[in-house]
This record gives C-alpha cells, sequence and structure tokens, in this order.
C-alpha cells in the first residue's frame, strides 16, 4: 500500500484556507459598502425660509407685497445689504410666471452684532424682507399664479453656513384687490415700519486723515428725548465699523463722529447710510431709522478763512523757488534790471503791473475750477495741465518768448531797448503779462502751506475761494512788488552796457528747458503722435518768427506778404496743436512701481501689506524732483523692501476721478500727495509735500 505524500496530503487544507480569506474579505468588503451606502444624518437647516403676502389675492396690473420670512436658530444670524466686516446679505434668484417684475428688497434697518474687533450688521430670531411684486395688466381673472425663486443665504454663529432653499407662493387672481393675508400682511407691514424713511434733513461730513463728522441738520430736535443715535454706512469702507460712534445731539441737529475706514478714497464721494435714532418715551423707547446721504463737507473743517489767507499767503510767496516759475521769474529779472534806471514811481507801477496779472491770471483759473467743480467736474489745482492742447499752446507761448529772447525776432527793437512779444513787451503791459505768465507756470506746482489752503478754498463757496486763491497769488507777487517798491537795491547793479544783451540771451535757455519739459510732459499724455504734433507746431513757430523779422525791413508789398505768411504759420501751428489733444497714451511708471487703484489698495491692505501711495504727475516738476531725490534713492527702494512696503504711484498726469477723490478726502486738490500705509489696520501717515530721504526711511521704520 502507498503511502500519500505530505503535499498531497496538504492541499485540501490549503484551499480552506484560502476560501476562508476570500469570505472574509467579501464580508469586509459588504460591511464597509453597507457602511458607506448608509446615509450620513443632515443637520436640520440654521435658518427656515418661506415667501408671505399683505394680501390674500392679487389683482391685475397691481403692485403688492411679498417677504422673504427667515426664522432665524437661537444664537444664529443673516445679514443685512451692508453686511459690515464680513458675511453676505440674503439674495434671490426668481422664477415668476410672465409679465410678473420683482424689485428690490426693502431692508428693515439692521441690528449691531459684534463679532470680534469686528462689527458685523444683520438680523437674529426672525426676519421678514419686505420685495414689491407687479403683476402684469391683461392677468386673466380667476386663475392662480405662482411666485416660486431659490433664495440662499450666509447664516453664523461661531461658524458660518451658506444655506438655500426653493421659496414659493401660490395666490388666486381677482380682479379687485382681496383683503391683507391674515398671516403675511402683519408681518410684512412689521417689517416695512422697519424699513428706513428719506431723511427730511441735509446731511453732511467733513474727514480728517483720522475720523469721519457726521452733520445732520436735524434742527428743532430736543436733546433731552433721543436716547441714542447710530450710523449705519450702506457700503463698507468709509468709517471704521467697529469703532465707537461719538455722539452729540443739540437743537442744532446731531453730529456723529467716528474714526475713518480703510479706504480713504470713499470719503470723496457721499456717504450713504442708515440713522437710527433711538426716542424716549412714556412707556419705553421708540426706534427711528432714516435713510441719508452725507455730502462731503470741508475736508478741512479745522482750518479758519484766517488761517487759510494765512497759509495761502505763506504759500505762495514760497512757490517762488519753486522749479516750474524760476523760468518765468529768470524773465521778469530782466525786467527789473532794465527798469534800474527808471523813475521810482515808473517802478511802482511796473510792480503793481505785474501784481495785477497774477491775481488776474489767479483770477481767471480759480474761477474756472470753481465752476467746473460746482457743475460736478472731478478736478483739481492744476487741471489745465491734464489737457494736451492746454500744455502744446503753453509750450508754442514760452517758446516764442525763448526766440524773442535769443534775437530771433522782435517787435519795436531789441529787448533791450523797446521789450519783445507779450512778456517782454515795454511799458506796463509787458510787466501785467510778465505776471499772468508766472501764475500759469506756477499751477504745476504746490508748495508747502498752500495743499490745505487750496484743499480749504474749493469746498467753500465762490466768494471765499477766491478770496483764498488771491491770496495766494498775492503771496507769488509779492516779492517782485516789494522790489519795485525799495528801489534801494539798485546801488548794486553794474552800469548798463553790454553784459545786458549777454544777460538776455543767457536767459533764453531756462525757458527752451521748459519747453522741452512741456514736449515731455506731452509725451506722458498723448504719446508718440501728439510729441509729433507739438514739434511740428514749434518749428512752425520758429519759421513764423524768422520770416517775421526778414520781413520787417521789406517793401511794403513784400512785406504785407510775409506778414500774411506769418500769419499763415502760426494758424498752421494752432491747427496742428489739436492733435495732440486727440492722442493718448498711458503714462509710464518705474520698474516696480503698480499703478493705484481703490481696488488695488483695499486688496493689500486686506492682505496686511504695507502700502506707499505716491500721487502724482508728469507735470509736476516739485513731484519729479522728489522721485529723484528721496523716492528712488538706493537707501529708501532698500527699506521699502526690507519692510515690505509695496508701492502704488497714483499718475495724475491725466485727469482720474479715483486720484481726485483720494486728493479731496486728504484735503487736498493737488499734488503731490504722499501716503504711507501701515501693515495693521489703521491711518495711513502723510508725508511732506518737499520729501527727502531721511524723511521718507524714519517713517517707514515706524510702520
Amino acid at each position: 500500500m502507498r503511502r500519500r505524500s505530505a503535499s498531497a496530503g496538504g492541499r485540501p487544507s490549503s484551499y480552506c484556507a484560502l476560501l476562508a480569506l476570500l469570505l472574509a474579505a467579501v464580508i469586509v468588503t459588504l460591511l464597509a459598502g453597507t457602511a458607506v451606502a448608509a446615509p450620513a444624518r443632515a443637520e436640520p437647516p440654521k435658518v427656515a425660509v418661506d415667501l408671505v403676502s399683505a394680501q390674500s389675492s392679487i389683482a391685475p396690473g397691481q403692485t403688492f407685497w411679498i417677504g422673504l420670512r427667515q426664522r432665524i436658530a437661537p444664537g444664529w444670524h443673516t445679514y443685512w445689504t451692508n453686511p459690515g466686516d464680513s458675511g453676505e446679505p440674503p439674495q434671490i434668484e426668481w422664477t415668476l410666471p410672465a409679465g410678473f417684475t420683482a424689485g428690490e428688497i426693502a431692508w428693515p434697518y439692521p441690528e449691531r452684532i459684534p463679532a470680534g474687533p469686528a462689527m458685523t450688521y444683520g438680523y437674529s430670531h426672525e426676519v421678514v424682507l419686505p420685495i414689491p411684486v407687479t403683476a402684469p395688466s391683461d392677468l386673466a381673472v380667476g386663475g392662480q399664479v405662482t411666485i416660486a425663486g431659490r433664495a440662499s443665504w450666509l447664516v453664523c454663529e461661531k461658524e458660518c453656513i451658506p444655506e438655500e432653499a426653493p421659496v414659493s407662493l401660490t395666490l388666486p387672481v381677482a380682479a379687485v384687490s382681496a383683503a391683507p393675508d391674515p398671516t403675511g400682511a402683519p408681518l410684512i407691514e412689521r417689517a416695512r415700519r422697519a424699513v428706513p424713511s428719506p431723511s427730511p434733513w441735509p446731511a453732511s461730513f467733513t474727514a480728517t486723515p483720522e475720523t469721519v463728522t457726521l452733520t445732520i441738520a436735524a434742527r428743532g430736535l430736543a436733546p433731552e428725548r433721543v436716547a441714542e443715535a447710530y450710523f449705519y454706512p450702506a457700503r463698507w469702507g468709509a468709517i471704521d465699523q467697529a469703532a465707537p460712534q461719538v455722539v452729540r445731539v443739540d437743537t442744532s441737529g446731531v453730529t456723529i463722529a467716528v474714526a475713518r475706514g480703510p479706504l480713504p478714497e470713499a470719503t470723496a464721494a457721499p456717504i450713504d447710510g442708515v440713522l437710527v435714532l433711538t426716542e424716549r418715551l412714556d412707556q419705553g423707547t421708540a426706534h427711528q431709522a432714516f435713510s441719508l446721504r452725507a455730502t462731503p463737507g470741508s475736508a478741512t473743517a479745522g482750518v479758519s478763512v484766517w488761517q487759510a489767507i494765512a497759509l495761502a499767503l505763506a504759500g505762495g510767496l514760497v512757490l517762488n523757488l519753486m522749479p516750474c516759475v524760476l523760468p518765468v521769474l529768470s524773465v521778469k529779472a530782466l525786467g527789473l534790471v532794465q527798469h534800474a534806471s527808471a523813475s521810482p514811481s515808473a517802478m511802482r507801477w511796473h510792480g503793481a503791473a505785474y501784481t495785477g496779472g497774477v491775481l488776474a491770471s489767479f483770477a481767471v483759473v480759480a474761477g474756472t475750477l470753481i465752476a467746473l467743480r460746482a457743475a460736478g467736474d472731478r478736478i483739481g489745482w492744476g487741471f489745465q495741465l491734464q489737457s494736451p492742447l492746454f500744455v502744446t499752446l503753453l509750450a508754442y507761448l514760452i517758446f516764442a518768448m525763448a526766440l524773442a529772447l535769443s534775437g530771433v525776432f522782435a517787435i519795436g527793437g531789441r529787448l533791450t531797448g523797446t521789450g519783445q512779444a507779450l512778456a517782454a513787451r515795454p511799458g506796463y503791459a509787458g510787466s501785467f503779462f510778465t505776471g499772468a505768465l508766472a501764475a500759469v507756470a506756477a499751477t504745476p506746482c504746490t508748495a508747502p502751506f498752500m495743499g490745505v489752503a487750496v484743499g480749504f478754498a474749493v469746498t467753500q463757496p465762490w466768494p471765499v475761494a477766491i478770496v483764498v486763491f488771491e491770496a495766494l497769488a498775492l503771496g507769488l507777487a509779492l516779492p517782485y512788488l516789494l522790489l519795485t517798491l525799495i528801489p534801494a537795491w539798485r546801488r548794486f547793479l553794474p552800469r548798463p552796457g553790454a553784459w545786458m544783451a549777454r544777460l538776455e540771451q543767457a536767459l533764453a535757455f531756462p525757458l527752451y528747458a521748459t519747453v522741452a519739459w512741456l514736449v515731455w510732459v506731452l509725451s506722458q499724455q498723448a504719446g508718440p503722435t501728439g510729441v509729433g504734433a507739438a514739434l511740428a507746431g514749434l518749428v512752425l513757430i520758429a519759421l513764423a518768427a524768422w520770416l517775421y523779422t526778414a520781413s520787417r525791413d521789406a517793401r511794403a508789398t513784400w512785406r504785407r506778404i510775409g506778414m500774411g505768411a506769418v500769419a499763415t504759420l502760426v494758424a498752421a501751428a494752432l491747427a496742428v496743436g489739436p492733435l495732440s489733444a486727440a492722442s493718448t497714451a498711458t503714462p509710464a511708471r518705474t520698474a516696480g512701481d503698480e499703478a493705484f487703484s481703490p481696488r488695488r489698495l483695499a486688496e493689500l491692505r486686506g492682505q496686511g501689506k504695507p502700502v506707499f501711495v505716491n500721487v502724482t504727475a508728469a507735470w509736476c516738476i516739485t513731484c519729479l524732483v522728489n522721485e529723484r531725490v528721496a523716492l528712488r534713492s538706493a537707501a529708501v527702494t532698500e527699506a521699502f523692501t526690507n519692510r515690505g512696503v509695496v508701492v502704488l504711484k497714483a499718475d495724475w498726469t491725466n485727469r482720474d476721478p479715483s486720484i481726485t477723490e483720494m486728493l479731496g478726502s486728504f484735503g487736498r486738490s493737488g499734488v503731490p500727495l504722499y501716503l504711507l500705509y501701515p501693515a495693521a489696520a489703521g491711518e495711513p501717515a502723510v508725508l511732506p509735500q518737499i520729501l527727502s530721504e531721511g524723511a521718507v526711511i524714519e517713517a517707514v521704520n515706524k510702520i
């Protein structure tokens, strides 16, 4: 008898083990599948929603009210139209019958719901959001209509949950409107009473870099009856919503002071919101809500008229040292030399004529600025240099003056004899036009002291504004006027001689440099096409000047032909000028700078990054000097890099309403303006208008 081998004898047990393992795997898989397939227990929604109606039926062509009712779990809340520092307001996507239209939600005033260091606005427990709906006029009577939609909302406690649900409401159609719905009518009526009514009182606000102060002219209020006043802004950014509101109520109205919000530019436009007054009654208190629009008042409310005049006068004096004015003043310096031998009386009259030119020119510029702003145009100091056409024509004028000083053409003889064109003309007219041109040349500059004065002026009634601007003009004219009133300085001048002709020719070159600068400004505004048009016009001006001198001594016939050609060339140059205005270009930015926009500033601040905003313009020489001397130095660049400062360039070379609004929010009407925002929440540091490398680095090290 043969024995079975060990291998043969072990095979059945191996198969059994394998089958047992496979069976166990199948059981585990089935159990796991069962566990996966078993649905998890879903938590009930935190908000139950439905639609309610103010009436039990509707009529054709009728506008009726429905309401989105939210019943909110205890401790949770939903949000108002401005949710505050976080959150989202409820929304409804409608599916309406043909011909029906639904209006916007009429928002009841909200509750204040603190969220840590932030503040949110919303609703708790239960709220009804009223919505007007209009039925078509051809709606068939006797049937039913179903108003449906999908509502979505964010509900928060310590955590936030987005929820949504379908909503619908079926109503019969009757020939005439029916009685109020017994369930919905009281709910919607109560909600509509909480919707703010339009404010019967005018409102305004003033802004400083730190605070926003709202003034509601509610005259006749009894202060003892107002238990509380609170302002809910309709949009985020203008005020710090978590900051306490300091309220003062007196017989002149309500004043609310609150910290400024993270978007300073938001205070350049009207601030919309809801004012809720809590009134004391014999049986308790009552709340009254008013929707209001506060318009910008003076951003320099702390400055009196006399202070503004003093600042303007000081700013005008300093303006004489600004590089944009110096080329024109060099022409007048030559006039002083020429008049040195005149009588004291004549000198005084020249000073008066020059001062009159400055005053008249400032009055025209300021009057135009005030009129345009009153018409709603968002412009500021130096607005005319935002026009490529004006820049081109100013370049033509200064180029003609430079040619006259160089001797290319003369009116009535050499300048040392009887003068040259406009500002170089003999007599008092030359002094007047030099003053006018000096004022025009000064408008690109903003000197220390004058920023506050100009910012104050543009927010005042026009008589006050003109007085402040004329004080600025007087400050600009004052040094020359004093020299003409004190003739003793003339004894320090050398005797007249050939040196005066050489001085005259030398003083042409600052004017040529000014023309080159204006053409460069034009390149930032109008691009290569605009520059080409302006250069062609300058060539025509030069040819006209040469032809004028060449034909002056010719015979009568040739002189008439020459003068006609001169007029034609000048007209052609003036016709070429508008071509520069028709061209456009994007102003260049320095490498490493980003373009400013309110949205980008808000994004960077939301990311906790420090930001330096350089509000500048190509036609602002002070701005360009600051960039070369301070902002582009290696030490400042290193300081920005080490601190992670993002540089935004707000280029105001061409008109930009958002930049104009930002300037106005800081009480400025012109450039330069330098703002350094810290990484954390807070107001920016406003740097001086004349920068130094050390001042910038010191400010950066403080953030």
